[in-house]
């Protein structure tokens, strides 16, 4: 090769579902995904789970034991939902402290997505709710976030995190913007992990998923690509060890319904 010659390297590719495509091309793909089913999202979820994903999402919130003068910052998370669950079981627990304890800040959320319309879809829930105050909602990457470092006390990432380029450089962030002490939580969908479950799951996603997508969200492809990216996605094992390698401590693992999700929980020591 003389020095003016090109040099022919591979281009680096990553996974969009089952497909393979270049890297750089893979967030717009998954940009597009999710602003075509925006606004069906949600009640897809509840249609997808037969409601179950509200029961996970509970388990999450529960263990994250919201606390008023808490900060979170819930990546991935533009419709609202964790956010706005967070807030509510904030203000509870604050309105249960003694009539003579301490007056205490109220607790605070950051929404963060890459998705303009499911930032949308979040903005108008919390406005329907009349949630104006201590909730902010912000667009951006998960592996670029305009965090300060050590900001947070908690970060939540639901659903989210096999839709992300670059899984690594999501949860080296997420320990960047966490104070120590802080907790990291993530729910995805995972990897069955009782034989009897796992045929009948992998039937009803491949073939009863795509069909819901098709009939209430008018986009089959959409959800075969979800579909696809719960397969493509890290088993539990798998993911506690990148979680550990991005510099978070104290890895453990919950499974839920059998392991068809996982709630994964972290801290930044």
């Amino acid at each position: 090769m003389t020095p003016h010659e090109p040099e022919n390297r591979p281009e680096e590719t990553s996974d969009f579902g089952f497909r393979r495509v270049a890297t750089a091309a893979k967030p717009k793909l998954v940009n597009d995904v999710f602003a075509r089913v925006a606004t069906r999202y949600d009640l897809m979820n509840d249609l997808m789970s037969a409601g179950v994903h509200r029961l996970w999402k509970r388990a999450l919130i529960d263990h994250l034991d919201p606390r008023p003068g808490m900060r979170l910052l819930d990546v991935a998370g533009g419709t609202g939902d964790i956010a706005l669950r967070f807030l509510a079981r904030a203000d509870k627990a604050a309105r249960a402290r003694p009539g003579k304890a301490p007056a205490q800040a109220p607790a605070q959320a950051i929404v963060c997505d890459r998705n303009a319309d499911m930032l949308r879809v979040g903005r108008g829930r919390a406005v329907d709710r009349g949630r104006l105050q201590n909730i902010a909602w912000t667009e951006a990457e998960a592996e670029a976030l305009p965090i300060a470092p050590a900001s947070v006390d908690a970060y939540t990432i639901s659903f989210g995190l096999r839709n992300v380029t670059g899984i690594d450089g999501a949860l080296r962030e997420a320990a960047r913007v966490l104070k120590p002490g802080g907790h990291f939580l993530c729910l995805e969908f995972s990897h069955v992990v009782l034989p009897a479950l796992a045929e009948l799951y992998e039937a009803y996603s491949f073939r009863v998923i795509p069909l819901l997508g098709q009939w209430v969200a008018k986009d089959r492809e959409a959800y075969r690509y979800l579909v696809e990216s719960i397969r493509r996605f890290p088993a539990q094992e798998a993911l506690g060890e990148r979680i550990q390698a991005a510099g978070l401590e104290r890895v453990r693992v919950r499974n839920l319904s059998g392991g068809i999700a996982a709630i994964h929980s972290a801290w930044r020591l």
